[in-house]
């Protein structure tokens, strides 16, 4: 099942777990498989980085298909590559899929601003695909002899932040954008400042000390950097 990670340009984080870090805005998707199901976390900025995830994850899982994908927060660089995945089921924290339907053209005109180009922005929100599946708290996702956890630990950096742990030796967290490692973390105008550093909170909770936490952006890192982003967070914004 881990054959081959580096060659697709993977890193390996656990068995049967790793992620990939895209170009030019750096955001990692994350894949996770099981026995019977294979899980993706996040999907990238554009139908054709989707496609090329898709293909690379066929190619790590010996020709099977992403089942499952859990998308982050809604976006663009997170999210515009899921309807290349066709047939899977699409998990997310409640109130994203209400938000993704009415801010299409918010996300589009993000999209543009931040490089995408424009003809590559209109076609991937034509063909948005918002969650059927709406996590509020925490839901369990049974992969077939692997059990991972879908956790909504937002809000923090947009309104609906989903975290993702992997039990294991070592546990892996995917944090979404609510951990940034590339660069300071960045809040928009969805941020939610004043509740940031409590969802970090969230994710140390379901972490501990010895997992691996894998960032939105960025090289992966341990609950001390956790932690102390936390508090850096606590400090910009003025909340403890």
């Amino acid at each position: 099942m881990d054959v081959g990670w580096e060659d697709f340009g993977w890193e390996r984080l656990a068995d049967g777990v790793g992620r990939r870090r895209l170009p030019v805005w750096d955001a990692t998707t994350g894949l996770i498989a099981g026995e019977d199901r294979v899980l993706m976390y996040d999907t990238g900025s554009t139908l054709r980085e989707g496609a090329e995830l898709r293909t690379q994850a066929q190619g790590l899982m010996a020709g099977r298909r992403v089942t499952h994908i859990a998308l982050s927060h809604p976006h663009f660089d997170h999210v515009l590559g899921t309807a290349a995945f066709s047939g899977t089921e699409v998990y997310g924290a409640v109130g994203v899929a209400d938000l993704m339907r009415r801010d299409r053209d918010a996300i589009r005109g993000s999209a543009v601003r931040h490089g995408v180009l424009a003809t590559d922005a209109a076609e991937a929100v034509d063909v948005l695909v918002v969650p059927q599946h709406l996590v509020c708290g925490e839901w369990t996702l049974d992969l077939g002899g692997r059990q991972v956890l879908l956790a909504n630990v937002g809000p923090g950096h947009s309104g609906h932040d989903l975290a993702v742990l992997v039990p294991g030796d070592p546990e892996v967290v995917f944090c979404g954008d609510l951990v940034e490692e590339s660069g300071e973390p960045q809040a928009g105008p969805d941020a939610i400042p004043s509740r940031w550093p409590a969802a970090l909170d969230r994710l140390l909770s379901l972490g501990g000390e010895d997992a691996v936490y894998v960032p939105g952006h960025g090289a992966v890192v341990d609950a001390t950097f956790v932690r102390a982003q936390r508090d850096m967070l606590a400090a910009r914004f003025g909340v403890s």
